[in-house]
């Protein structure tokens, strides 16, 4: 498995307990998670940039989410989806340094591990819907 996969599985646990017991002090609660992940801390750079880029623009990511998920109320997404899809919609909206592809491949394989089968299609299809508005290449970095 490579460090980038081990990041994004942390960053979604992370995002998942957020969503559930928002920590008094991210940084604190942070560093403790980390901590008890077994690498060193400079293992996870990339989970914390992800985290907190999440964390930072959720409310943008949730308007997102709410609007392409059609016929479908926001409070029924299972908690652990919606950490998915918050982690991929940062991925795809603000880090540009990834592909698009990649972001919604790590979030279907993230899906088949932690959720239940049928919501691979859910969170594909959101991801597919925001993919079609991108304004830049699907299968390449971008550096503004």
């Amino acid at each position: 498995m490579s460090i980038r996969r081990d990041n994004r599985i942390v960053a979604f646990q992370f995002l998942y307990i957020w969503d559930i017991n928002p920590p008094g002090n991210l940084d604190i609660e942070l560093e403790q998670f980390f901590n008890d992940k077994g690498n060193p801390r400079e293992f996870y750079n990339f989970a914390d940039d992800l985290i907190r880029g999440t964390i930072e623009n959720c409310n943008e990511i949730d308007s997102e989410i709410n609007s392409y998920a059609q016929n479908w109320s926001f409070q029924r997404i299972a908690k652990v989806d919606l950490a998915i899809l918050r982690l991929a919609i940062y991925e795809l909206l603000y880090r540009k340094d990834i592909p698009p592809v990649v972001s919604i491949n790590e979030a279907i394989d993230l899906t088949k591990v932690f959720s239940i089968p049928d919501a691979k299609r859910f969170i594909n299809g959101i991801l597919d819907q925001l993919k079609a508005k991108l304004n830049r290449p699907l299968r390449k970095p971008t550096i503004d």
